[in-house]
């Protein structure tokens, strides 16, 4: 049985065209179906729910509730349903999610290629890529999708590190701030510290808070296991790094540990 609604299909964008005829069409088909679910059950009053914890702007459904049918029989049910489009077509069907800047939308497209990840190489990982330039552009989803898609990648190996090297240089803020974040599942591996620390250098200058945020929590994380090696490297970084960087990693030391780590030059957050 289905869980909603087959609606008609609305105008997408042209990376549709570029798929067989009738995989693009079940993509719209997908779209619209969540749209107009979101849309028919949508709780204005609850939309602005979380809005205080986002800077960069916030806009929502308000369905976010996690017991929600939405995020239990109706992601399974578009999961099964779909499943023939396989990872690329939900990559296709992401980008489209993310026209409408609804919360929800971005959120249930990051579920769909977290339940897929198993069919990920390198090719489909640079496809990924492109959902910050199509729309992840908040610290919510970025985290969940390092969470969820990439630091797991990463970890068991299908993805080399070297895969994010472009992306600490991409104009997208929250593409740079991926970096860090998905590096935490490395710190559970034998991958050498200094050889993570290495890769996070051409990010110590950042200029954007959000960057600087998830660089921070990386450090805090890996001085917890790393001590003696992530204290040599803030210091190396302690006069030119942004402030809120070492903030967030000294956090868990002493007082007199936090101490070492003041610049002798203020530079602003």
């Amino acid at each position: 049985m289905s869980f909603i609604t087959l609606p008609g299909a609305g105008s997408f964008c042209y990376a549709l065209s570029r798929m067989p005829k009738n995989t693009a069409k079940s993509v719209e088909a997908l779209v619209a179906e969540i749209r107009d679910y979101c849309r028919s059950h949508a709780d204005p009053a609850n939309a602005g729910r979380y809005a205080r914890y986002f800077r960069e702007g916030y806009d929502a459904w308000g369905l976010l509730d996690k017991n929600h049918p939405v995020w239990t029989a109706g992601k399974q049910d578009w999961l099964d349903r779909y499943r023939h489009l396989g990872l690329a077509g939900f990559l296709k069907a992401g980008i489209l999610l993310f026209e409408s800047g609804k919360f929800e939308e971005t959120s249930l497209a990051i579920q769909f290629v977290e339940a897929l990840r198993g069919e990920f190489d390198e090719r489909s990982f640079g496809k990924l890529g492109r959902w910050f330039e199509a729309g992840i552009a908040n610290w919510a989803h970025t985290d969940a999708l390092c969470a969820l898609v990439i630091s797991p990648l990463l970890e068991s190996g299908r993805i080399p590190l070297a895969a994010l090297g472009g992306w600490r240089e991409s104009t997208h803020e929250y593409q740079r701030r991926a970096v860090p974040v998905a590096m935490l599942g490395l710190l559970k591996t034998a991958t050498k510290v200094a050889v993570l620390l290495d890769f996070l250098r051409p990010l110590m200058l950042d200029s954007e808070r959000v960057v600087h945020q998830g660089l921070g929590w990386f450090l805090r994380e890996a001085w917890k296991r790393y001590p003696k090696e992530v204290e040599e490297f803030l210091l190396e970084w302690k006069d030119q790094a942004a402030r809120l960087i070492f903030q967030y990693a000294t956090e868990k030391m002493s007082a007199a540990g936090r101490a070492r780590f003041r610049a002798a030059k203020r530079r602003p957050s």
